[in-house]
């Protein structure tokens, strides 16, 4: 659950809800709005600190950094493409096309897309 939290303050921050140097829900609100432990709230908000996503001020909170949206855009890029590689490599597999063919093939779409 507290994974989820983290992703719906990301989506947040991605959507302009939150900018930079605002401060975020507390543990204790998002404990309420979503009805879990307090605990798994902050652990939520713990992941985005550990990742520079929010930064703490000590008494006032969490608050969201800087570079957050850069932080969030890139690790869901990045993931997100890995993901479609890997479901593309095991679906090759599957119908039996060699790494040299599936190159290829992607090369033939990009020259499509680029033109």
């Amino acid at each position: 659950m507290y994974i989820q939290i983290s992703e719906w303050l990301e989506t947040e921050i991605l959507n302009g809800n939150l900018v930079t140097h605002d401060k975020v829900y507390s543990q204790y609100q998002l404990a309420d709005m979503f009805t879990i432990n307090p605990a798994t709230a902050a652990k939520g908000l713990n992941r985005l600190a550990d990742e520079e996503i929010l930064y703490k001020k000590r008494g006032l909170g969490m608050f969201v950094s800087v570079k957050a949206e850069e932080i969030i855009l890139n690790r869901r890029k990045s993931l997100r493409l890995q993901q479609l590689i890997d479901d593309l490599v095991i679906e090759a597999k599957h119908v039996h096309v060699e790494l040299e063919e599936l190159i290829e093939m992607i090369k033939e779409a990009d020259q499509k897309l680029k033109g």
